[in-house]
């Protein structure tokens, strides 16, 4: 469906820096299936806005190149430059852009009215697409209501729908659930996870909410600097991450250092200054190299009971707890380590109380230190 090959595009350093070039994006390439929600994830300042732009044609880039079905819609080596509004992309931004002088009919109206005479659809047929989109979107009926008197959701569902009403091939969307509150928030994700895949639309939506991420995506391609760390599924990318900085981001993370002691097949031991740990792991690791171990809060179980010793079964002391509501996160003091337990809200160990942690094997991680 969409393919970016060796995309660049740099922008001006400061002034004291003119000389130089900041790369926002450095040589990504990616596919984005059809039918699937591709999500680009990652901190402020990573370049994934700036990707967005670049295939809708907002931003030039310096070179690669992006086509959508075999059409190239940008290529430095082919001197290809096609105009954003040539390009027939959806988009839903940040902030909504409603026309607050239209009402939501003709809102979603727009884009057809302003297509060039030939490409421009009839009457009726305008009216149909309009009024379409409208009833995937569960807006048919305020149809005549204007723009602003819409709540903060239904803003978001009328920039929605006339992104849709151009039945774009591709569907950009640009953090679109951002400007909303936490409640309504969740709540559009669903909506717009079953528009999706209800409607089969191949969208690109960039956020640097993982919950986001997490919940919606097909495949999620964690940026940082530039550059992709890790394109995978949602689950694959929370328990199987290829670098402690994708772990760190993507939720929560306990990290600890070792070394490789010994491994059999796909099974290894790490020595830590904390005790040992048995991980399973499809990377190669030879014996003696320094590793990282990641562990998961949930993956973690406390006992006050101080029965058992050996790999993966640690003794600690809790020394703090906050109630989350479903969940109770635990600090616990392991040697020189200060690792996080989470237990749900049944298990509520108070400090400082002397605890058994249990390491689950196969819900490690292993990194290479250093990454």
């Amino acid at each position: 469906m969409l393919t970016i090959r060796n995309l660049v595009k740099t922008f001006g350093a400061a002034r004291s820096e003119k000389h130089k070039r900041v790369h926002a994006v450095d040589d990504l390439n990616f596919d984005v299936r059809e039918g699937e929600l591709f999500t680009l994830l990652g901190p402020s300042g990573c370049g994934k806005t700036t990707t967005l732009r670049c295939i809708a044609g907002l931003e030039m880039p310096d070179r690669g190149e992006i086509a959508i079905d075999g059409r190239v819609l940008f290529s430095s080596e082919k001197r290809v430059r096609i105009p954003a509004n040539e390009r027939g992309l959806g988009m839903v931004f940040q902030s909504y852009a409603i026309w607050p002088h239209m009402n939501v009919f003709k809102n979603v109206a727009f884009p057809l009215r302003v297509m060039p005479r030939k490409q421009r659809p009839s009457k009726r047929e305008l009216k149909e697409r309009v009024e379409r989109a409208l009833t995937v979107v569960r807006l048919d009926h305020l149809a005549d209501r204007q723009a602003t008197d819409l709540s903060g959701g239904q803003q978001q569902r009328l920039a929605l729908a006339r992104a849709l009403v151009l039945e774009p091939p591709l569907l950009l969307l640009d953090e679109p659930l951002s400007n909303l509150d936490a409640k309504l928030r969740e709540e559009m994700r669903f909506e717009l996870k079953r528009l999706q895949r209800e409607l089969g639309i191949t969208g690109i939506y960039v956020t640097h909410d993982q919950v986001e991420a997490l919940a919606m995506s097909n495949r999620v391609a964690v940026m940082r600097d530039g550059k992709i760390e890790q394109i995978d599924h949602p689950r694959a990318v929370y328990e199987r991450p290829r670098s402690r900085f994708v772990a760190d981001f993507i939720g929560t993370s306990n990290f600890i250092d070792g070394t490789v002691e010994s491994r059999e097949g796909g099974t290894y031991v790490v020595d830590t200054d904390a005790g040992k740990l048995r991980i399973t792991s499809d990377k190669e690791y030879s014996v003696g190299a320094p590793v990282v171990v990641t562990a998961r809060p949930e993956h973690i179980e406390l006992n006050t009971s101080l029965n058992g010793v050996g790999p993966n079964v640690w003794r600690g002391r809790v020394e703090a707890r906050a109630f989350l509501g479903e969940v109770v996160d635990h600090v616990v003091s392991v040697g020189p380590h200060e690792l996080r337990a989470r237990c749900n809200s049944k298990v509520s160990i108070p400090a400082p109380t002397e605890v058994t942690l249990r390491f689950h094997e196969e819900a490690f991680s292993l990194i290479p230190a250093g990454e």
